[in-house]
C-alpha cells in the first residue's frame, strides 16, 4: 500500500463517513494500516483473521462493508461472500487480493464481490472504489426517510431539517441512522451498540445514553419535530412530535 493521502470526505463534513467496516486479513502488518486509513476516514473499523471469526463477527455485528482476502488461515475466501450476505443482504464486500490475473477476477466478481483490488494496491484507490460503492444506489427501499420535519438520506448517511444539515458527531450519526430506520419500534440497546461501537472500543455503562442525549439536544435544537424516547431496561425509540 503506498499513498495515504486520499480522504473520502472534506473534514468539515465527516459526520457523514459513518460505515462501519470489517477487514478479514490475516497479513497483521496490512490489517493495522489499512485500520490505520480507515479509521482516519472516522469510519468505525473491526478486524478479524479468519473465515471463522469473520462469520461470528458478522452474526454478532452490523457491517455495512468487508473487505476481504482470498487467503486465509481456514480457506478461500470467497467462499464466505454468500453465507455472510444470508446473515445480511444488503452486505457490500471488497475482495483484496494477490491473485491479480484476469481469471482470478473474474472469478472473485462472478462470485459476487462487489469490486475487487489487486495487492499491492494504493490507499487513494480503495477509499475512491469505496466511495464508488457508497454512490451505488440501493435495489430496493427509499433513498431518503423523513420523520416530522427530520429527513434523513441513507446514501449519504446526512440528516437535515429542510435544507439545513445538522451537524452531528460520527456515533451521533449512527445512532440516528439505527433509530430512523426502525422509527416508530422500540430499537434494542444491544442493537445500536452493535451500530456504534467496535468491538475492540471500550462501553461504559451510559455511553450510549450519553449519545442519545447529545442527539436528542440537536434534534431539538433545530426544530426536527422527532422525539428519542427511553424505554426502560429495552432500548429507544423515535417518532415524530405530533
Amino acid at each position: 500500500m503506498r499513498s495515504r493521502r486520499a480522504s473520502i470526505h472534506d473534514p468539515t463534513r465527516c459526520s457523514r463517513c459513518s460505515l462501519r467496516i470489517l477487514i478479514v486479513e490475516d497479513e497483521a502488518e496490512l490489517a493495522g494500516a489499512l485500520r490505520s486509513i480507515l479509521e482516519r476516514e472516522h469510519f468505525i473499523v473491526d478486524h478479524v483473521e479468519s473465515m471463522a471469526m469473520a462469520r461470528e463477527a458478522v452474526l454478532s455485528g452490523s457491517y455495512d462493508l468487508i473487505l476481504l482476502d482470498r487467503n486465509l488461515p481456514d480457506g478461500e475466501g470467497l467462499t464466505l461472500m454468500s453465507a455472510l450476505r444470508r446473515h445480511n443482504s444488503g452486505l457490500a464486500v471488497i475482495v483484496l487480493s494477490a491473485h491479480g490475473e484476469i481469471e482470478d477476477r473474474v472469478t472473485g466478481l462472478d462470485g459476487g464481490a462487489d469490486d475487487y483490488l489487486v495487492k499491492p494496491f494504493a490507499a487513494d484507490e480503495l477509499l475512491a472504489r469505496i466511495r464508488a460503492i457508497r454512490r451505488r444506489p440501493a435495489e430496493m427501499g427509499p433513498e431518503e426517510i423523513a420523520v416530522g420535519a427530520l429527513i434523513f438520506d441513507l446514501t449519504n448517511d446526512e440528516a437535515r431539517v429542510g435544507t439545513q444539515r445538522l451537524d452531528l458527531a460520527r456515533r451521533e450519526m449512527r445512532v440516528l441512522s439505527a433509530l430512523i430506520k426502525r422509527h416508530g419500534r422500540t430499537v434494542l440497546r444491544e442493537v445500536l451498540e452493535q451500530a456504534v461501537f467496535g468491538f475492540d472500543d471500550e462501553i461504559q455503562s451510559n455511553t450510549l445514553d450519553a449519545h442519545v442525549s447529545r442527539l436528542r439536544r440537536k434534534l431539538s435544537d433545530a426544530n426536527a419535530n422527532v422525539g428519542i424516547h427511553p424505554v426502560r431496561g429495552v432500548g429507544y425509540l423515535l417518532r415524530a412530535i405530533n
